[in-house]
């Protein structure tokens, strides 16, 4: 493990080792492992588990829900007891609840191992983002989350064709025995090369009144909260297409498991590109330009994709055209979600363990939204997908407007 010495070098370089930066990228895939790999199978768990034709999203709303209580608990406990402890100790509780997700054929015990699996995993997202702060700001802290925005989001890519493999050989089970030996590979390399990058020093002790409070001194600041709820309305779009991605490509246009991995994984690599393309111009641009310009992206691909729709124009007989403006819409968000992260931490290193959870919630909270929705909606067109989508950008136009009058400042 890196000695002091070593994470004072890195503070003073503003740099990770590419070791940690991957490290921390696949502790932080957790979140998309748990949220992909399953999706091939959302029509075979509406069947085994009893619950019915659309079942599967409200397993799916658990799991985000219980990310975003989670992250209320695992920031000021990252800020009080250190980064690598809270990190292990949800990793703990992440893997004894996939394992009750593996064993279960009830859909409501489903339903609260799922919660519980996101209550623990939900430190995954939290602390390393509050490590990155710890390490770096500015410019160099949004360098460090583009790289880990790439190392994690290979996970998108690699985890629904690797549920579909799952699925072709065997029970949907053995998904999250998966996930329950990622995890234990998780904490035993976060043990052995993930150094402590907040002193005792730095550490806080406070009641839960005092926690409180701090959440709403970060919550009450402008800044803060304008960015942070662009970045969740970033989230949002996500998760409804996570969400509405089986229901389209596998129910309406009768996609196999592997052929609705294939594009996803698609999908998700040029997202990635994106996200490169916003890190590769950081260094020539501003970091509320790119995201922006991601905004407006966002906004113009959400209007055309609701009119085309609404209007029959693209229909499941044009498969390639719902793919195409999927694509179009959540490529813009690899130049809002990251670089929004980053404006909103700026003036929280005092406390980035709460900025970061606080951060995480809204998301995840906002997030989580969505999957209800597309819960509650008919499975029988494409339209209600494509228009829970669009509430995304409506949100991000919204609050980057008051962005701007309230907040002028980067």
């Amino acid at each position: 493990m890196p000695s002091k010495h070593s994470v004072e070098l890195m503070q003073a370089s503003g740099r990770l080792p590419f070791s940690l930066v991957v490290l921390l990228g696949l502790v932080t895939a957790i979140g998309p492992l748990s949220t992909d790999m399953y999706l091939p199978a959302f029509p075979i768990l509406d069947h085994d588990l009893g619950g019915g034709p659309g079942s599967a999203q409200f397993t799916l709303a658990a799991w985000f829900a219980g990310l975003a209580v989670g992250q209320f608990s695992s920031g000021p406990l990252s800020d009080r007891f250190g980064r690598r402890a809270p990190l292990m100790g949800g990793l703990l509780i992440y893997i004894l609840a996939s394992i009750g997700c593996a064993v279960t054929a009830n859909f409501h015990l489903f339903c609260v191992f799922r919660f519980l699996a996101a209550i623990g995993g939900s430190a995954s997202a939290v602390v390393p983002r509050a490590v990155i702060r710890d390490i770096a700001t500015g410019r160099d802290g949004a360098r460090i989350m583009t790289q880990l925005t790439l190392v994690f989001g290979v996970m998108p890519i690699l985890a629904p064709s690797l549920g579909g493999v799952v699925l072709a050989f065997g029970s949907w089970r053995y998904i999250f025995w998966i996930a329950v030996l990622y995890g234990l590979i998780g904490c035993a390399a976060i043990a052995l090369m993930l150094p402590e990058t907040l002193p005792q020093a730095r550490r806080v002790r406070l009641p839960p009144i005092a926690i409180l409070s701090r959440y709403l001194l970060v919550l009450r600041e402008p800044h803060f909260l304008l960015n942070a709820l662009i970045a969740s309305a970033s989230t949002f779009v996500m998760f409804a297409y996570i969400g509405g991605a089986p229901v389209v490509f596998e129910h309406l246009l009768g996609f196999s498991p592997a052929q609705f991995a294939i594009f996803f994984g698609i999908n998700a690599a040029l997202f990635i590109a994106s996200t490169q393309v916003s890190g590769w111009l950081i260094h020539r641009m501003e970091l509320e330009t790119l995201m922006q310009f991601g905004i407006a992206w966002c906004a113009c691909a959400g209007l055309l994709s609701v009119g085309l729709v609404a209007s029959h124009i693209v229909t499941a007989a044009t498969p390639l055209a719902i793919g195409a403006l999927i694509v179009f819409m959540t490529g813009s968000l690899g130049f809002i979600g990251g670089n929004a992260t980053v404006l909103a931490l700026h003036h929280h290193g005092a406390h980035a363990g709460t900025a970061s959870a606080m951060m995480g919630t809204l998301q995840f909270s906002i997030g989580s939204v969505s999957g209800l929705i597309m819960g509650f909606m008919p499975a029988d067109s494409i339209i209600p997908t494509f228009c829970v989508m669009a509430l995304g950008p409506v949100m991000m136009v919204a609050a980057n407007a008051l962005r701007r009058r309230l907040s002028p400042g980067p």
